[in-house]
């Protein structure tokens, strides 16, 4: 009998990383029904971290009401896998979907802080911090004020939330921030190991793609530049040149120099979460994926870790895209032994996103019918 771990992405848009997982486990067993599958959703600092780890610790979901990147009040999911661990996400609170129709200007990581106030008040002493799936780009400064910092502009007033905001920033004080954050270890979960500033800072990358127009980049760089500055003279140290400081809009930075915290491999810290190591290592198959596999994959990217960690035990690796580059030769070197798409025809974004369920599913059945042929 073969022994498959599912171990996918998100397909970003179509389909959450459980869904992924139960329609690869549908495709799977309708060709081969003597296979046995063990699901483990997946993420990697982004969106469905929380699921993913909370599903695979047993831990319990909590749902807490807080201030969007929008400013409007909405309920955001986060984790205790046990009464002294949390998990967050800050795509929960301040995630692109939440803040897509609203000035980038404007958007603010204001309800991060108060998941992590929520989380201080469960009696946490260590709290993981999911960075990815960002709409905001105020470098933390919001989820500080929420937790008691305050940002002054020249005349001594709290300065407008977001990087909006941050063009009147003249003083940093950090000394009514919550105390209970300096007895909690803040774990900041994150891939990107871009800085907060320059040509490969938070603003200049991933500005873009969250609404920032080009003639504002200079801009926004420049305020979350005097950002750090102004923190360093508060704190007496500058993260700005932090490589992960730039994640999540800056608030990687956030994270190291409001809340003391680190930043670390979202993918590797959710692998040992959800104990993927000691699954894989009683597998025949690992299958892995993400809506799309392309060069940026090598980059630490969730399928390439797992391909690593199934390639160091020996165990063969399949990966699913709903879309492939031409470029993925050197995933193949790196472990991958076959990588495939669930698009077999011509589709247009929007049809392969409405078919997403059946196209996964009959991408399992291929992958089935394959390891039947090859056992």
């Amino acid at each position: 009998m073969e022994k498959i771990v599912i171990a996918t992405d998100s397909f970003k848009g179509s389909a959450s990383s459980q869904e992924v997982a139960d329609d690869l486990q549908r495709g799977l067993m309708a060709a081969n029904a003597g296979l046995q599958i063990k699901k483990v959703p997946f993420a990697d600092g982004g969106e469905g971290t929380v699921t993913a780890v909370v599903g695979a610790t047993k831990g319990q979901l909590m749902t807490t009401k807080v201030t969007g990147s929008a400013g409007s009040q909405i309920d955001a999911e986060w984790g205790l896998i046990d009464n002294q661990t949390a998990v967050i996400e800050m795509a929960a609170a301040a995630g692109y979907t939440q803040g897509q129709k609203t000035d980038v200007t404007l958007r603010s990581t204001y309800g991060v802080g108060e998941l992590i106030e929520a989380a201080l008040d469960h009696g946490v002493n260590k709290i993981f911090l999911g960075l990815g799936g960002s709409s905001t780009n105020d470098g933390g400064v919001g989820m500080a004020q929420a937790l008691g910092g305050h940002f002054y502009d020249r005349k001594g007033h709290e300065i407008s939330r977001g990087i909006g905001g941050l063009k009147d920033l003249e003083k940093v004080d950090l000394s009514q921030i919550d105390q209970r954050i300096h007895s909690v270890q803040v774990v900041g979960l994150s891939d990107v190991m871009n800085p907060l500033v320059g040509k490969s800072g938070a603003t200049a990358i991933f500005g873009p793609q969250k609404g920032v127009q080009k003639a504002q980049i200079a801009a926004f760089d420049a305020r979350l530049q005097r950002l750090a500055r102004l923190t360093a003279d508060s704190i007496g140290q500058d993260f700005s040149s932090v490589s992960g400081a730039g994640a999540a809009g800056g608030l990687g930075f956030g994270v190291l120099a409001f809340l003391n915290g680190r930043l670390t491999s979202g993918i590797d810290e959710i692998m040992k979460l959800v104990n993927l190591k000691a699954l894989i290592r009683d597998a025949d198959w690992v299958i892995t994926g993400e809506g799309r596999i392309d060069s940026q994959t090598l980059s630490g990217k969730l399928p390439m870790g797992v391909a690593k960690l199934a390639h160091s035990a020996k165990v063969r690796v399949i990966a699913v895209a709903g879309s492939l580059a031409t470029d993925i030769q050197p995933l193949y070197d790196q472990g991958f032994d076959l990588i495939v798409s669930t698009t077999t025809r011509p589709v247009t974004v929007p049809e392969a996103i409405h078919q997403a369920p059946q196209l996964i599913q009959q991408t399992g059945f291929r992958i089935g019918k394959l390891i039947q042929l090859i056992h």
